[in-house]
């Protein structure tokens, strides 16, 4: 597991994705369909169509590294997952902790998060 710090933006693409591509491939998706840089320092989290392999692309001081994951058994299951294909984003922004229970297998949507404050978004 890769220790993943609080602060960094995580980017879910949720048009799935070749696991043949590697960091040019990726980086092109995150250029055109997350409508990011790939060089950002985030977190770009790329599945394949049968949502058993996973892929993060991130900006690693000095070059792009991937980290890669396949399930022997089981699916990985993105929030957007269910909803349907004409209204489901492109792209999705979740949390370091949303990530990690991803990764462990947890689906996101049957969470429930408790109230907390949140700043207003200022411009």
């Amino acid at each position: 597991m890769i220790g993943i710090q609080t602060g960094f933006k995580i980017f879910l693409c949720t048009q799935p994705a070749d696991m043949r591509r590697s960091f040019d491939g990726l980086s092109g998706m995150v250029t055109t369909i997350i409508e990011q840089d790939p060089l950002s320092g985030q977190l770009f989290v790329f599945r394949n169509r049968n949502r058993d392999r996973l892929k993060i692309l991130y900006w690693d001081r000095d070059g792009l590294a991937i980290w890669y994951k396949r399930l022997e058994k089981g699916t990985f299951q993105f929030p957007t997952d269910l909803v349907g294909k004409d209204t489901r984003p492109e792209k999705a922004e979740i949390t370091a902790q949303q990530l990690s229970l991803l990764l462990g297998g947890i689906d996101l949507r049957s969470i429930e998060h408790r109230k907390r404050y949140r700043p207003k978004k200022t411009r």
